[in-house]
This record gives C-alpha cells, sequence and structure tokens, in this order.
C-alpha cells in the first residue's frame, strides 16, 4: 500500500497542551489557566496547564526525536495570549521562541503547519463575552495579521481553528469548557463570531498576497442511522448539518446548509450579523481542509418528549457490533475514514485535505513496557494501519488526501483529563520530564521514511 509522492506524515499537537511555561514568557492568562486556578478539583490528579508536556523547554530535543521518528510535517498551534498579552504589544520573546521552532523544524525537513487557536482564549476576552462578543471576532483578525507578517517567511501552511465546533458544544451546550452553560441561542451566536473571526483571518491572509496556503481543521464525524427507516434517516441528516455540515458548507462552499437555516427558523434562535458577513464568506474560501478522525456517530429518531432541545432531533445508540476503546469510550470505526474521503470527493468539489488528526488514547499504559522500559502499544499500531488501509482506499478512489497525522507525537496535557489517557508515539515521564519512545514511534518511523504500510511488527 504505496502512499502519494511527497505524502505529509507527522504528528500533530498544540501550544496549550504541550508548550508548558503556562506563567513565564511573557504568556498572559488563557481561560484553562483561569479555570484551573479557579476550580482544580475539575482537573484530572489536579494537573493544570502550567507545565503540561514541557515542549517549551525542550523544543530542540524533541524536534531531533521528531527527525528521528521519520516526520516530514508536524502541527501545532500559537498560543494567542503568549504572542499578543494584552492584545496590543507583541511578546518578542515568544517571536524569538515560535521563530527558532519554525526553524529548527524546516532545517530538520519538517514542514510546520501552523494553527492559529486551539481552545485557548486569553482569559482578558473570555472576561468580554468571549465568543458571544463580536469584538473578539476583530481581536482574532489582528491576532491572525500579527502571526502572518512575523512568521510568514518561515510558515507556509497556515490553519485558522482547530475543531471550531469543540468550544461551542463543550461550553454551551455542556460543562466541559468555559463558560459551561446550556444555552442553544447562546451557542449559535458563539458558533456564527467564531466563523467570522474564522474568514476575517482568512481575508486577511490572501489579501496581503502571502505565500502558502489557509485553511481549517474540523472534526468530522459520520453520521450512521440505526435503521434505514424514514425517522432513522432524518435524524442522521440532523446529527450531520448540526455537528458536520455547520462549519464545513461555510468554509468550503461559502454558503450555510439549508437544513441548518430551517433548523434556526424552527427554533426561534436569534444570530445578530452584520451586513456584507455573508459576501465575505462567500469570497473566502479555505484553500485545504484538515480533518480530525476518531469515531463515527450513530444516531435514532429523537426524543419528542426530551427537554433537551437537540434531543428531539436525534438520540445516540450503541451500535451491537461496535468494536469499543474502552479508555475513552469512543467506537473504532476505521471505514468511517474511508466514508469521509468519499464525501469530501464528491459534495466538497474534492478539495484538497489531509487527516489532521487520529489516535488512540489509553490509561495505564506502563502496565505494558517490556524489559527494556519500552511500552509496547501494538494496539496503537493496530489502530493506525486499520485506519490508514481504509483511507488508502479512498485515495486509490480519487479521493484528494495528502497526509496522514497522527494525534500525538508526545503524551499531551487534556483539558480536564489531564494525562489520564495517553496517546503519544513518546511516552511522558511527568515526574522527571524525561520522553522514551514506544513501541509505535520506530512502527511509525518506518512507515513515513519508506510511504507505505509496514507489517504490524
Amino acid at each position: 500500500m504505496k502512499f502519494p509522492d511527497g505524502f505529509l506524515w507527522g504528528a500533530a499537537s498544540s501550544g496549550p497542551q504541550m508548550e508548558g511555561a503556562g506563567s513565564s514568557g511573557g504568556k498572559a492568562q488563557n481561560i484553562w489557566d483561569y479555570w484551573f486556578q479557579k476550580e482544580p478539583v475539575r482537573f484530572f490528579q489536579q494537573i493544570g496547564p502550567e507545565e503540561t508536556s514541557g515542549f517549551y523547554a525542550h523544543y530542540k530535543e524533541d524536534i531531533d526525536t521528531m527527525k528521528q521518528t521519520g516526520f516530514n510535517s508536524f502541527r501545532t498551534s500559537i498560543s494567542w495570549a503568549r504572542l499578543l498579552p494584552d492584545g496590543i504589544q507583541v511578546n518578542e520573546e515568544a517571536v524569538a521562541f515560535y521563530r527558532d521552532v519554525f526553524k529548527r523544524l524546516d532545517e530538520s525537513g519538517i514542514k510546520p503547519i501552523v494553527n492559529l487557536f486551539h481552545f485557548d482564549m486569553p482569559f482578558r476576552l473570555y472576561e468580554k463575552g468571549g465568543w458571544d462578543n463580536r469584538e473578539v471576532v476583530d481581536e482574532f483578525e489582528f491576532y491572525a495579521k500579527v502571526a502572518f507578517e512575523r512568521f510568514g517567511d518561515l510558515v507556509e501552511e497556515w490553519v485558522t481553528f482547530n475543531e471550531p465546533i469543540v468550544p461551542i458544544e463543550m461550553g454551551y451546550l455542556n460543562d466541559k469548557h468555559l463558560p459551561g452553560v446550556f444555552d442553544l441561542n447562546r451557542a449559535f451566536q458563539a458558533g456564527y463570531h467564531t466563523l467570522m473571526a474564522h474568514v476575517k483571518a482568512v481575508r486577511a491572509f490572501k489579501d496581503r498576497n502571502h505565500r502558502g496556503k489557509i485553511g481549517i481543521i474540523l472534526n468530522l464525524t459520520p453520521s450512521y442511522p440505526r435503521s434505514d427507516t424514514p425517522k432513522d434517516l432524518e435524524a442522521a441528516m440532523w446529527a450531520d448539518v448540526l455537528y458536520n455540515r455547520s462549519f464545513l458548507d461555510p468554509v468550503v462552499k461559502g454558503e450555510f446548509p439549508e437544513e441548518l437555516l430551517s433548523f434556526i427558523e424552527q427554533e426561534h434562535i436569534h444570530v445578530r450579523y452584520f451586513p456584507g458577513d455573508f459576501q465575505l464568506l462567500k469570497d473566502s474560501p479555505v484553500d485545504f481542509l484538515g480533518v480530525n478522525y476518531y469515531q463515527p456517530r450513530r444516531v435514532q429518531a429523537g426524543a419528542p418528549a426530551s427537554t433537551n432541545t437537540l434531543d428531539h432531533y436525534f438520540e445516540p445508540y450503541q451500535w451491537d457490533g461496535a468494536k469499543m476503546n474502552p479508555h475513552r469510550g469512543w467506537e473504532i470505526y476505521e471505514k468511517g475514514m474511508y466514508d469521509i474521503a468519499l464525501t469530501i470527493r464528491d459534495q466538497y468539489g474534492n478539495i484538497p485535505w489531509y487527516i489532521a488528526e487520529n489516535g488512540m488514547g489509553v490509561e495505564g499504559e506502563s502496565r505494558f513496557r517490556d524489559s527494556s522500559g519500552m511500552i509496547q502499544d501494538s494496539y496503537r499500531i493496530e489502530f493506525m494501519s486499520n485506519h490508514l488501509k481504509w483511507l488508502h482506499k479512498g485515495i486509490e478512489e480519487g479521493s484528494n488526501c495528502y497526509g496522514y497525522h497522527v494525534w500525538t507525537f508526545i503524551d499531551n496535557w487534556s483539558w480536564l483529563n489531564e494525562y489520564k489517557n495517553r496517546y503519544g508515539l513518546v511516552e511522558l515521564d511527568l515526574k522527571t520530564g524525561r520522553r522514551y519512545k514506544k513501541k509505535s514511534a520506530g512502527w511509525f518511523k518506518a512507515l513515513a521514511e519508506s510511504n507505505q504500510l509496514p507489517d504490524l511488527g
């Protein structure tokens, strides 16, 4: 199974989950720093965002290890609160840090793919209302312009947002992100402002003729109905519209799905917008799409009697044939990656795209350590291999996919779950900060250097 020439192999991470140095280097407080300070008991084992994986201090060593693992690309994010602590003055210490990171990646033959926002809003903007507040759209546009100007000579591939729907779902329909409320009207307003921030960043990038390309990364979860009955099929349609197409259609096609507009009308949702917004959206399509794929969404007909509005439209169900990751509680369904590939090919103009995240989180990996001290994570190798077989099939059938990034390079700090589930090709010792390659790192090296699937080993 040979992959196309020039195929990108690497990993994804983010500034807040990897850098550490949360209160040093001139960085201001973001929402996670604030929340941990306020409610540390909400965080698994009370591990906060101050240290995380220590990339800020260990990036030279880590980039060397990436090179040794066969990477030709790596995606991370800039910390908004580090680059612009007060929203006005640029933090030159942050500029020096990021420039050295991007230079070292390039010198190591590793293309940097740089994301602007990965769930880490500066706390000063959260105090102003966060994504509820239209002013934050303009703040984000200014931040994007600064990033393009300061790093555009080193970075050719930019991403505006990673999984923009997640802070909306988890913060406005759940209590896993701030502000932790259930308010459908606020959710739509925050989602709309996020989309407009993305569009203005794309416009700023293209208007100034920066080199390279700009895209967005979406977590696409194919929606499968429980049966072929009209009600179950309708449920799958609503799940797809609300969780996939709500961002996918605007960023690629420049328009909102008719079904989404119908939902807004049916639920009497009021979204504030400015004149010119829709034309700007139409004129600002992305150059490429990143896709994070972990699990499918299986749905059945909704329950009209439920007090939860979304439950009226669809409800989840557990497929009897599901293969589960018991540590994360997620279904492992490799064919979903193929289904995404064909959807992009057939319904989105076969836009260039890549797998921006795919990985398996496992709790208690130390029990798989062999006599030499290496974690024998054969389950992770099998997970990647089985997904890549389906991705390869999609590529053979004409889908324009140009890369695969695993989540993640080194065990990452992960929001409220911290280090409960480990995802890395490289193990992080929390006590010493030392790094140790897992078995999967060697397998990934063989994959990347040969550009084809190796044996499971």
